[in-house]
């Protein structure tokens, strides 16, 4: 949960995802649409596909019992290099060199690495890798990701009460504050698209399956076109009196989209998969969240 998301956007998530699944047979088990659902707002859905399949597996050929090393580890789906060595050195204290966004500017300011990002980053995690001690390597690994989480910050770091300040060339030559340092950010594209609502008699709309692959993979969706990998799909009612109820904004990590929210009635016995609009709303990803919150006054 924690790869590419807050840890203040993931504790509630966590809480409750532990709950509801305690162990990884218990989450083995559940299906998936239901693991996906309790993600939902968390983005990245990729990852809770990849959680799923990974409990699968160690559940089933495993035993329930997680590989205690990197080259085992780096077999089962959704785990990186970054993952592997921090469940490697935490979990079973073996000498892994973990290497997050914090490590990266702890080890940048340290050594003084003034070239840019993304470049820069091999050179970095040779140097966490120098660093990395043979013995209790997983308390040092959060260590030095809580340093860089907490006192070796991104903005206005705490020089005064760091304990490699010393030894710091970053602080030394006066540019700790301005590493690592980052290639200018491009402006992100906008995206336009269209979104269709349709609802029957019940008050109930239409839903679909997203593909497996691809942006919100096998995500519950709303019918959309102009925006994604879909291409200009045709509406889900060819003849319908298409009525547009306004415009729902959402970002995406590499672009902004707008889509243009259109609502028509379902005739009597139109073959589709409904469901009840607060149902679909909460089980869906942000941005169709979005679209059934938009659509509710419209909705008798």
């Amino acid at each position: 949960m924690l790869q590419q998301t807050t840890v203040a956007a993931v504790t509630d998530y966590f809480m409750k995802f532990t709950k509801r699944w305690p162990d990884v047979h218990a989450l083995a088990a559940s299906p998936l649409d239901d693991v996906l659902a309790a993600w939902a707002g968390l983005g990245y859905y990729a990852r809770a596909r990849n959680l799923h399949k990974c409990a699968v597996m160690v559940s089933r050929d495993l035993g329930g019992v997680f590989p205690d090393a990197e080259e085992g580890l780096l077999k089962l789906p959704g785990i990186g290099p970054y993952t592997a060595a921090a469940i490697a050195a935490i979990a079973f204290d073996r000498r892994a060199t973990v290497v997050d966004g914090n490590v990266e500017r702890v080890m940048a300011r340290i050594h003084a690495e003034a070239d840019e990002m993304p470049g820069v980053k091999p050179r970095l995690r040779g140097r966490a890798e120098e660093l990395t001690p043979d013995t209790r390597p997983g308390d040092y690994a959060q260590a030095v990701m809580d340093l860089g989480a907490t006192i070796c910050t991104p903005k206005s770091p705490n020089c005064l009460i760091c304990p490699w300040r010393d030894a710091c060339a970053g602080r030394a030559e006066g540019i700790a504050a301005s590493l690592p340092r980052k290639a200018a950010k491009q402006a992100k594209p906008i995206r336009e698209g269209i979104a269709w609502i349709v609802t029957n008699a019940e008050g109930q709309i239409v839903v679909e399956r997203r593909p497996e692959t691809g942006l919100l993979g096998g995500m519950l969706a709303l019918p959309t076109a102009g925006w994604d990998a879909g291409g200009d799909r045709e509406p889900p009612l060819a003849d319908a009196d298409w009525q547009s109820i306004g415009e729902v904004r959402h970002t995406f990590t590499h672009f902004h989209l707008r889509l243009d929210v259109l609502l028509a009635r379902a005739p009597k016995g139109m073959a589709a998969e409904f469901m009840a609009l607060e149902v679909a709303e909460a089980a869906m990803p942000t941005v169709f969240a979005k679209i059934c919150r938009l659509a509710r006054a419209h909705i008798a």
